[in-house]
């Protein structure tokens, strides 16, 4: 291999080939010095040790102190060698990486369990061994994790291939567009109407499907000229509103939009291809969001961290579709009617009525199919409480599978592999209960003398270093860039403790909380702080914070520095964060503006034309550069090029940027043909929704310290204005 990359090179003596050789040389000459620097007698304890598995496990001696450091310095080394010649993960390169991995994970568990346990007394053996139990279950969901990574699928280019027939109207089935609504404001059901309206798609019917029986809603699709349903009750929420559109509709196939979700043009034509295949009974699409969630916003991070959703949409769902699971996500999505009908319709018993949907039908031998790419947008939870909300009905859902038939783990029908994926994505909600013990173990093992945990300073970092350092660094690669290690935690702590106990809830009373739906359209006139989710917390972070105490006070054995001091930091710096995403921002007003950079013309006066360009677009206004000076008030007509849209203007707010000026305008007289339009124009362009980029650890950990800052100066210049 190593020769016939040699020649290859040779062939090409590119600059990316150099870097290539360069980058090997130098691994292979750390791996080489490492070698050389073990003295005789590391060499032969190596020789002499009683098991061969102790000789993976065990810290040898060496002759310079640093030399402990090599292994997390050679394996990082080679980890930012394979990103950087592998910058999305292709097949060869994800092998090597989760081969890594999992040698590095064997190897973890194996020090663990042969050299760390405390059995001393009974108290240190039952927190020793209750810990490493704990530990089993994070190991045994990652071992799960990175088999199935294994597998990745991407059907973008079969989704070219079908809808080559989709256009040219040789495959045309008749498609029934769903659009379940409760209690949405009308002006974000009219732009996913409108949306949907613009499919590029003749032979489709639109349904609006409202469960809340509003006149207003039945004016609303009177006026857009979409076809109404309501009914006399709101028996199984959401599934029952679908089921009863079911029985009133005939397409041979049936897409759901949510209330708030709009759909490209393209978005029948890149999925409706694939039911040629008559084992294909559903296409997913992820969900992508045209607000930012509230915990960037809060942060202030809106334009630099993709919203949570991402990891699951880029990196989790093309791996189940690799592996036969692919989970049908409520909106966004086509299904084949004969299917539904084959299975009783959407699956009633369970809050996650999707997600059991797409199991039974797969239990019935069906293919779900995932496309990664984005063809809708909507609304994402617009204040903490709703985010958190969202998720625990989530994790509701899911785990009601333990109590009903659907229960991916037992159904018939389903693979082992199949299985497994399920049991991996049903372990996740379970993360919580050994997370929440971690963080407050520091405190009782500091006061009470316990060491739940035998090691040493360099057994962590020959052992433990480079197993972390490497997880962290190919963490945002394996997940396509859609989330960092650092910003994974403090997701996750938000949701810790009301996860935690919703999980505990379910177990104990699976069908105690019906469905709730996330308000969209909200408004807040001033910030408001979340102090439920905060006090837990807060609680932990003072916990730790005397646990810091406690450690710099008492006398410690010195073998114990290192995993106490890395544990309570690590802790306190995450919570920290965690409580200040708990402030919800004033949110005055509803409108969505999109950036939105290309030229455009403006007249003024009704005969001076100016070019300009268009930097920002809303339904209400623009943004907008122009190289000649305005006055506010100014009345103007903008002339969107490329949609044919010409919307007149009122310049509200002016500003000299250098030697240009730019100038926000507020639209007058739009006509609903306009308006239309105008919300084609915001929403329903292909290929719009583009993938954001999260910053690696070391930026990332950049901008907390930033957003630290940032708080901390408007809390002293906020003090100053009140005294």
């Amino acid at each position: 291999m190593l020769q016939s990359f040699w020649t290859i090179s040779q062939k090409n003596p590119t600059p990316q080939k150099l870097f290539r050789l360069a980058v090997l040389g130098i691994v292979g000459f750390l791996i080489a010095w490492l070698i050389a620097q073990f003295n005789c007698d590391s060499i032969s304890s190596f020789l002499t040790w009683e098991s061969p598995l102790l000789f993976l496990v065990q810290t040898p001696s060496f002759e310079h102190h640093y030399q402990v450091f090599l292994p997390t310095v050679i394996f990082s080394l080679f980890a930012l060698a394979i990103i950087r010649l592998s910058p999305q993960p292709k097949t060869w390169s994800r092998l090597i990486i989760i081969s890594i991995l999992l040698a590095l994970l064997v190897r973890y568990l194996l020090w663990r369990s042969l050299t760390t346990l405390n059995l001393a007394t009974p108290l240190d053996a039952f927190l020793s061994l209750g810990i490493f139990l704990l530990e089993l279950f994070f190991i045994t969901r990652s071992l799960i994790s990175l088999f199935l990574m294994l597998r990745v699928s991407n059907q973008s280019e079969r989704a070219q291939l079908y809808s080559q027939a989709v256009q040219s109207d040789f495959y045309s089935p008749s498609v029934d567009i769903l659009i379940p609504s409760y209690n949405e404001p009308d002006f974000i059901l009219r732009r996913t109407i409108i949306g949907c309206q613009a499919l590029d798609y003749a032979n489709k019917s639109i349904y609006l499907l409202d469960d809340t029986n509003r006149p207003e809603i039945a004016k609303l699709a009177k006026e857009l000229g979409c076809q109404y349903f309501t009914r006399g009750d709101n028996l199984y929420a959401k599934a029952g509103n679908l089921n009863h559109a079911l029985d009133k509709t005939e397409g041979e196939l049936v897409a759901v939009f949510d209330a708030d979700f709009i759909p490209t043009s393209n978005f029948l034509t890149r999925t409706v291809g694939f039911f040629e295949s008559s084992q294909v009974a559903l296409v997913q699409t992820p969900q992508t969001f045209y607000n930012p969630d509230p915990i960037s916003l809060n942060l202030g991070l809106e334009k630099i961290i993709p919203p949570e959703e991402e990891i699951f949409y880029r990196q989790i769902q093309p791996i189940k579709d690799a592996n036969g699971s692919v989970v049908c996500a409520g909106t966004s999505f086509v299904v084949r009617r004969k299917a539904l009908t084959e299975i009783g319709y959407f699956v009633t018993d369970s809050l996650s009525e999707d997600y059991f949907t797409g199991i039974e039908l797969s239990a019935r031998g069906y293919q779900l199919i995932y496309l990664n790419e984005k063809l809708s947008a909507g609304l994402a939870a617009e204040s903490i409480a709703n985010h958190v909300e969202q998720r625990l009905r989530w994790a509701r859902g899911t785990l009601q599978a333990f109590f009903i038939k659907s229960n991916p783990l037992t159904i018939k029908g389903l693979t082992i592999r199949q299985r497994l994926v399920h049991l991996e994505g049903i372990l996740h909600w379970f993360d919580n209960f050994p997370r929440i013990l971690f963080m407050v173990l520091p405190l009782p093992c500091l006061l009470f003398n316990l060491s739940p945990v035998l090691t040493s300073n360099n057994d962590l970092i020959y052992i433990f270093l480079p197993f972390y350092f490497f997880n962290i660094l190919v963490f945002s690669w394996l997940n396509l860039r859609s989330r960092s290690a650092v910003f994974a935690d403090i997701y996750e702590l938000i949701c810790l403790f009301p996860v935690a106990l919703t999980v505990v809830k379910v177990m104990l009373n699976p069908f105690g909380k019906g469905f709730t739906v996330t308000p969209k359209g909200i408004s807040r006139e001033k910030a408001y702080y979340n102090w439920q989710l905060a006090f837990p917390l807060l609680t932990i972070l003072m916990i730790n914070i005397l646990g810091l105490v406690a450690f710099l006070i008492m006398p410690l054995n010195s073998s114990r520095l290192g995993i106490f001091v890395f544990w309570l930091i690590y802790n306190i710096v995450n919570l920290i964060f965690a409580l200040l995403a708990l402030l919800d921002l004033p949110q005055l007003n509803q409108e969505v503006s999109l950036d939105r950079e290309e030229k455009i013309l403006c007249t003024v006066n009704q005969d001076k034309l100016l070019s300009a360009k268009l930097l920002k677009l809303s339904e209400n206004g623009a943004e907008i550069i122009l190289n000649q000076q305005l006055l506010i008030g100014d009345e103007i007509t903008i002339e969107i090029l490329e949609s044919n849209l010409k919307l007149k203007a009122l310049v509200s707010k002016l500003e000299k940027i250098d030697s240009s000026f730019k100038i926000k305008v507020n639209f007058l007289e739009i006509s609903p043909t306009q308006q239309r339009k105008l919300i084609e124009t915001l929403f329903c362009r292909p290929g719009q929704w583009k993938d954001c980029q999260t910053p690696g650890e070391l930026a990332s950990l950049s901008i907390l310290v930033k957003v630290l800052w940032r708080f901390i100066t408007r809390g002293t210049a906020s003090t100053s204005a009140r005294g």
